[in-house]
């Protein structure tokens, strides 16, 4: 047991690091293409390459993955990765915009899928379904440090360096974590499970369910996001920093409750409050201190949310697929969180933030008809349905 814990302490450790750029990343390719375009709008349009890309790339790695490994996979992603931020952050003032989007789309293309690799490993190395909940309720509350460092860590570098150093930063960090990680003997020696079936893991009816969820929940989130500065621009970061602190606390609770649901009903039951607080934010805009208490309470739904999620996946995913499994719902929040943000900014400009924290409310509540309506593809037949086509396969 003991053995057990340093293993998954050491992955999660080195793993957390390496995607400790992910969350400077978003803020780092958006400042730097300003530097270099000298345009916002320009800006906007290579931090949306560099999104959309991070949203088809994560799946293919994931597929890969399942089919030749983490090693394999890992190092030639993450050596990929670190050259073309170089690349990026080589980049001179008046570089053709073309070419800096073309630049943002590989890195977004070839980052490689940490968060996947480690939620792969985690069952086999617990053996034990309660154990696997918890580790999961883990590395949700672990990633939240990540998003509550990673933009304040790349602006500070951005300004004590430059707007290059801080994509220079994020590619060694990145580099260094990833290697470590994906040198661990568990990283090495996993093995997916053999397929039984061809196609994706997004052929299961529970994965679609999942990756439903966190579209709606992602769209929460882009929400939030845009409407806080629009809120209180002077203190956003102070607010968004409470929202985050939130999020780390319920982790936290989650973890020392067993690891978020273990079931759908427990699953709707974390949805709800999750969309019932968020939606709280209406009352609380016009008041500082009571959109503070509201986003910490709001936040700590998001990583019970994932913890909960995530224990699910092996529950509901083919067979041979569960990296690119884990990838899908990266990929479903990334699509959400842009599809928030892009409606909540209409939303800002024409009647105000509180009709932001409205829609926020309401894609909570479209993840919870989500999940209760396909509850059943949610339940444990999924497994019984690979154990028996494994034993087809077999016989």
């Amino acid at each position: 047991m003991k053995r057990t814990i340093g293993v998954m302490s050491t992955l999660l450790g080195t793993s957390v690091i390496a995607r400790l750029p992910l969350a400077m990343l978003a803020i780092a390719v958006l400042l730097h293409a300003k530097h270099v375009t000298g345009s916002y709008a320009a800006a906007g349009l290579v931090a949306g390459a560099y999104a959309v890309a991070s949203g088809i790339g994560g799946p293919l790695l994931g597929r890969l993955v399942d089919r030749r490994g983490q090693l394999l996979v890992l190092l030639p992603s993450v050596l990929l990765t670190a050259g073309l931020l170089g690349a990026t952050a080589a980049l001179r003032v008046g570089a053709p915009l073309g070419l800096v989007i073309v630049l943002a789309a590989g890195i977004g293309l070839a980052t490689p899928p940490l968060g996947a690799c480690v939620r792969a490993l985690v069952p086999g190395l617990t053996r034990d379904p309660e154990a696997t909940r918890v580790a999961y309720a883990v590395d949700a509350t672990a990633v939240e440090l990540t998003w509550v460092s990673g933009p304040p860590l790349a602006l500070l570098v951005g300004a004590v360096w430059s707007t290059g150093g801080a994509l220079v930063v994020a590619g060694a960090v990145m580099l260094l974590g990833t290697v470590a990680f994906a040198v661990q003997p568990a990283s090495r020696a996993w093995r997916p499970a053999p397929r039984v079936e061809r196609g994706g893991s997004l052929r299961a009816p529970g994965m679609r369910t999942l990756v439903g969820v966190l579209v709606a929940v992602g769209v929460l989130f882009g929400s939030v996001e845009v409407a806080v500065p629009a809120a209180n621009e002077s203190l956003s970061g102070l607010l968004m920093g409470l929202w985050g602190l939130g999020s780390l606390i319920g982790g936290i609770a989650a973890t020392r409750r067993g690891g978020g649901a273990h079931s759908p009903a427990g699953l709707a039951l974390v949805l709800a409050f999750l969309g019932i607080a968020h939606l709280g934010l209406v009352a609380a805009t016009g008041s500082t201190a009571a959109l503070a208490a509201v986003l910490f309470l709001a936040g700590m739904g998001i990583a019970p949310t994932f913890a909960s999620v995530y224990a699910m996946v092996d529950r509901v995913a083919p067979a041979g697929t569960v990296t690119e499994a884990f990838a899908w719902l990266a990929t479903a929040i990334a699509v959400g969180t842009a599809t928030g943000a892009a409606a909540s900014g209409a939303l800002v400009e024409h009647t105000g933030p509180a009709a932001s924290f409205v829609l926020a409310g309401g894609a909570g509540a479209v993840a919870l008809l989500v999940c209760v309506v396909r509850a059943r593809s949610l339940e444990d037949r999924p497994v019984l349905a690979n154990l028996r086509t494994l034993a087809r396969a077999a016989a």
